[in-house]
């Protein structure tokens, strides 16, 4: 059978239907309507205090009265979530890829790499703030400490995973070691890449918050703390809804990068 008769037979790759897309939309939607419509008959139902828990209409309410200030702070937060999960990949990419590299860095390297994962985040916070003071610095770091570990682990996994049939082969066409690393172990590597910088995507505003919590002068983790501080809950809830939709649009932004680089992978999926 020739490849002429096997592609008629296949035909074009079809896209995403209609009924895909209103599915992949829909439900998500569908989901947080529910959710908030449970909110808003508990408040009403209960008679709940709004210092206690406020219905969705004074969240709105909160945010609408002071939108400039909380975009501010939304943006602060969401620089330091940035900076410092790049810094996590710059880095802990190259370390995953001496790990699988070398039986004896992976000896020496994973050891301290889980004695650091280990230690909760929240008691560096403190000392973080110590040592670099009230600005973003103790904030990226904080970031990237929570990113660091899956990135790492999912990288060094994904080039350690090669089917020895496939590495065996580049080896019989005379590869280099370089060469059967960037065209056969990186690029089969890549989803498993992928799963490590959507992990840590998640992780991060997370590091972000802890840090603002401890020690900061902005930021949404600071309006959060302030919010407490000052019984405005309101304010508080409208922080907290602001940081899911950042940790929303970075993790489904990744995603998005995801399918456009590796469109083999969704195929494969």
């Amino acid at each position: 059978m020739t490849s002429e008769t096997l592609g008629r037979r296949r035909g074009p790759r079809q896209g995403p239907s209609l009924k895909d897309r209103l599915t992949d939309w829909g439900l998500p939607l569908l989901g947080l309507v529910a959710v908030i419509a449970l909110w808003w008959a508990a408040t009403v139902v209960f008679s709940i205090e709004k210092f206690l828990v406020p219905s969705p209409v004074d969240v709105v309410d909160a945010f609408i009265g002071q939108a400039g200030y909380l975009m501010a702070q939304t943006w602060v937060t969401l620089l330091e979530t940035v900076e410092g999960f790049l810094l996590a990949a710059v880095i802990g990419v190259p370390i995953a890829m001496l790990i699988a590299g070398s039986r004896l860095l992976e000896k020496m390297i994973y050891p301290l790499l889980l004695a650091v994962n280990a230690v909760p985040k929240i008691a560096i916070a403190p000392i973080l703030v110590v040592w670099m003071g009230f600005g973003q610095m103790p904030k990226i770091v904080m970031v990237f400490l929570l990113c660091f570990f899956p990135i790492v682990i999912s990288t060094a996994t994904g080039l350690k995973s090669t089917p020895a049939e496939l590495a065996e082969l580049v080896r019989s066409y005379g590869a280099s070691r370089m060469q059967a690393f960037f065209k056969v172990r990186f690029p089969y590597a890549l989803p498993q890449v992928m799963v490590g910088l959507k992990t840590a995507i998640s992780l991060a505003v997370i590091g972000a918050v802890i840090a603002e919590f401890v020690g900061a002068d902005a930021g949404l983790g600071f309006v959060i703390v302030q919010s407490g501080a000052s019984a405005d809950t309101p304010l508080a809830f409208a922080s907290m809804v602001l940081l899911g939709i950042i940790s929303i649009v970075l993790f489904y932004g990744l995603s998005a990068l995801e399918n456009l680089v590796l469109p083999w992978a969704e195929e494969n999926r």
